[in-house]
């Protein structure tokens, strides 16, 4: 079996591809090939002998559907590839609407459909939630700056300022919201989503939907450590049913089909949970689940290939990751391979 993986750019701010690989190789059942799909020479991912086998640059989303589909089914003709894992959440459009086209070629996928990915999108989300009695903060889906005013008459300062795909910023004052709407948006594009702040701590979920409303499995976690990007760099496995509960519902709701994971966070006041959002693709703290004994990674294997899974109906309870830097030492020959190439075997 050959399962190709993107994200594998695990540096500081780390892709889900590495740990997603871990989970897959750790089953005990896998005994196969895990091909790379990167889009920089220099993914730290694609020089991991243990972890990646065969590594291909892949073309970057802005890139267009036809491109990507063309590199896919040549790097395929080389490598005959049972499955693919897209885990970025930039890219899930494109490989949910080549979906029928991957199949075609003998590729299987298990993804959300584009209504799911729209449906959890941050413009999207509030809705939903209200829709099914769901807590999340009031938002403002700002087009323009002139959007940014309407703030003073509906929330209170700080604020959450986000991208539609990636970055978060807390403002303090208009003028703060004015400099991140501006630095976000340049990078993302529109709309931002100006959040009300709520004070309390985060929790997350790494959780595995089969498409039909049924939870494979879901981990929950507490952050121990957080970045200066916001990301958690240590964290541990808690024993809470109301926030398992809340996130099947949400799975059951929405119908998601593959992985994902639920940020909430538990108001100080009220310790009630409140959904922050909801990142279409396993976390790059995926690991952690397979270590607490949900291994959604190899999981999401199977139900791609059409096997029976059975629902997880429990976890180790304690269990700490603590992300760490290495460096890794490689041959310039290697870089040279795949900048030159596009590819890269690491036999």
């Amino acid at each position: 079996m050959k399962i190709a993986v993107t994200g594998i750019n695990n540096v500081d701010n780390p892709g889900p591809g590495v740990p997603v690989i871990r989970g897959i190789r750790e089953s005990g059942n896998f005994d196969g090939e895990i091909i790379g799909l990167i889009y920089d020479a220099l993914e730290p991912g694609a020089y991991m002998d243990s972890i990646i086998d065969n590594s291909y640059i892949i073309p970057y989303p802005s890139g267009g559907l036809d491109l990507l589909f063309e590199r896919i089914k040549y790097i395929n003709e080389k490598e005959n590839i049972d499955v693919i894992i897209p885990t970025l959440d930039a890219e899930l459009f494109g490989f949910a609407k080549l979906e029928s086209k991957l199949s075609e070629l003998g590729i299987k996928t298990f993804l959300p459909s584009t209504e799911q990915l729209i449906l959890r999108g941050k413009d999207k989300l509030a809705a939903f939630c209200e829709e099914h009695d769901i807590l999340v903060p009031k938002n403002i889906l700002a087009t323009s700056q002139q959007d940014i005013y309407e703030i003073s008459s509906k929330y209170n300062f700080p604020v959450v300022v986000k991208g539609i795909f990636y970055d978060a910023v807390i403002a303090n004052n208009l003028d703060e919201v004015f400099a991140a709407f501006n630095s976000i948006s340049t990078k993302w594009g529109l709309p931002i989503v100006i959040q009300e702040y709520i004070s309390g701590e985060e929790y997350n979920v790494c959780t595995l939907g089969d498409g039909l409303g049924n939870t494979i499995g879901a981990v929950g976690m507490k952050k121990l450590y957080v970045t200066d990007k916001g990301k958690g760099w240590s964290g541990v496995t808690i024993d809470d049913p109301v926030l398992i509960d809340l996130a099947k519902k949400i799975m059951k709701e929405i119908k998601w089909k593959s992985g994902a994971e639920l940020e909430f966070i538990k108001e100080k006041e009220s310790n009630k949970y409140y959904l922050l959002e909801m990142n279409p693709r396993f976390p790059a703290w995926v690991y952690l689940t397979v270590a607490a004994g949900q291994n959604l990674p190899y999981s999401l294997v199977k139900l791609a290939l059409g096997e029976e899974v059975k629902n997880f109906n429990k976890y180790e309870v304690g269990k700490i990751f603590i992300r760490y830097s290495w460096d890794l030492i490689t041959d310039i020959k290697q870089f040279e391979n795949i900048s030159v190439n596009g590819e890269m075997n690491n036999e």
